[in-house]
């Protein structure tokens, strides 16, 4: 499901807020939700996340990362789609086993060539070459991590998850309320690392009550078997009047 309003120039921050408080999320140069995953012959949930800034304690994994690589320069700036940036998410995409879209561009624009978003990103240098980048869209209130990527041959300093802690802190320093992730998917763990900053203050969207939840595995697994009852139901009934 998308959210495609007429044509504008950019989205305001307090819509975005709006949105993502919805669990709505961009793609492209849209906003979209979801409920399931189908990979290969399985159909998965999906299950937004959002941290709730002021709640945020940093435990012994996330203070050592931290440290782990305090070295590197680290700069923000507005999104600007680079040459350099392009070359860094060619080796990044060739290093990973699940599929992700072939360029920056495709993912963030899609052949547009205006971004209705407020859109920034975190750099990473090491002695002047850049090492990884996150990719973030602010509202009034709110951060959405859209992008991390990273050279491969830094993979022992865990940069995406890095990039995670250093999007967080600037949301904090902004005096934002939320930080959102993206989903993870009920017994599927290759998203499970959007828990890594704080479980503790992780909450989980309940499409079907539009609530933010306290996250656990144990609320992620009731709403997941109420997404598949629903949509076995949607399925019984569409069948039942043909």
């Amino acid at each position: 499901m998308s959210a495609t309003p007429s044509p504008i120039r950019i989205i305001p921050g307090n819509a975005l807020d709006h949105y993502l408080s919805q669990g709505y999320y961009r793609m492209a140069q849209d906003l979209f939700t979801c409920r399931f995953l189908p990979v290969e012959d399985t159909l998965y949930t999906v299950h937004w996340l959002r941290l709730v800034l002021a709640e945020v304690r940093y435990g012994p994994e996330q203070r050592r990362l931290l440290r782990l690589n305090e070295r590197f320069s680290v700069t923000v700036r507005p999104f600007q789609l680079t040459e350099e940036l392009e070359e860094l998410y060619a080796r990044y995409r060739a290093s990973i086993t699940f599929d992700a879209p072939p360029t920056v561009e495709a993912f963030l624009l899609a052949g547009a060539t205006h971004n209705v978003f407020t859109t920034e990103t975190i750099e990473i240098r090491d002695a002047g070459q850049l090492i990884a980048a996150g990719i973030f869209d602010s509202g009034a209130r709110t951060m959405a991590g859209i992008m991390n990527f990273y050279d491969p041959g830094y993979r022992r300093h865990s940069l995406g998850k890095y990039l995670m802690l250093l999007k967080i802190n600037l949301a904090r320093s902004r005096q934002h309320q939320y930080y959102y992730p993206g989903y993870l998917v009920h017994n599927y763990p290759k998203f499970d690392y959007k828990l890594f900053p704080c479980q503790s203050a992780t909450e989980v969207f309940d499409a079907s009550t539009s609530q933010w939840l306290p996250f656990s595995k144990e609320v992620v697994a009731t709403h997941a078997a109420a997404l598949l009852d629903e949509l076995q139901r949607e399925f019984l009934a569409t069948y039942d009047s043909e």
